[in-house]
C-alpha cells in the first residue's frame, strides 16, 4: 500500500491548488480524509478522483453536476448517462450560439459603414433581438431587410 498523501502532496501530484481541494472536500466531491495530528492524509487513490473532477470540469460540468456524478447510484445503473445527454444538448446549443455570433461578427467586419449604428442591417438585427428573437433569427432578419433595400 502506498504512503498517504498530505494535501500539499495531492496538490502537487494533481496540479490542483490545496484551497480547491479543501473546497471540493467541503462540497463532498472528495471524501473527508483521515487526519494525522490534525493534517489531512489522503489515500493515493484520491489523485484519480481529483483527475475525474478535473476532467469533468474541463468538458464543462459544474461542481454541482459533478457531485451528481460522484453520488453512488443503484448497482449496475447508468445514472451518469442522462447527465452526459443533458450536457451534450447544452454544448450543442452553445456551439450553435457561438457559430451564429461568429457569422454576425464576420458580416459586421464586412460592413461598409464607418459607424455600425448607421448600418440598416445591424440596426434591424438589434431591433429583432429586442423583440425577443434569437441571434440566429435576428441575423436572418437583418439580412432579409438589407437584401430588400
Amino acid at each position: 500500500m502506498s504512503e498517504p498523501l498530505t494535501i500539499g502532496d495531492l496538490a502537487a501530484r494533481t496540479g490542483v491548488a490545496a484551497s480547491a481541494l479543501r473546497y471540493w472536500e467541503g462540497l463532498g466531491l472528495l471524501p473527508a480524509p483521515e487526519r494525522v495530528s490534525g493534517q489531512r492524509r489522503y489515500p493515493a487513490s484520491a489523485a484519480r478522483l481529483v483527475g475525474v473532477v478535473v476532467a469533468l470540469r474541463r468538458v464543462g460540468f459544474t461542481l454541482r453536476e459533478i457531485e451528481a456524478f460522484l453520488t453512488p447510484s443503484a448497482p449496475g445503473g447508468d445514472g451518469w448517462r442522462p447527465l452526459y445527454q443533458a450536457k451534450l444538448a447544452e454544448l450543442d446549443e452553445r456551439i450553435a450560439q457561438a457559430q451564429a455570433a461568429r457569422t454576425a461578427i464576420a458580416h459586421g467586419l464586412a460592413c461598409p459603414h464607418d459607424d455600425i449604428r448607421d448600418c440598416a442591417a445591424f440596426t434591424a438585427g438589434a431591433d429583432a433581438l429586442l423583440a425577443g428573437h434569437t441571434l440566429e433569427q435576428a441575423h436572418e432578419q437583418a439580412h432579409t431587410r438589407a437584401r430588400a433595400r
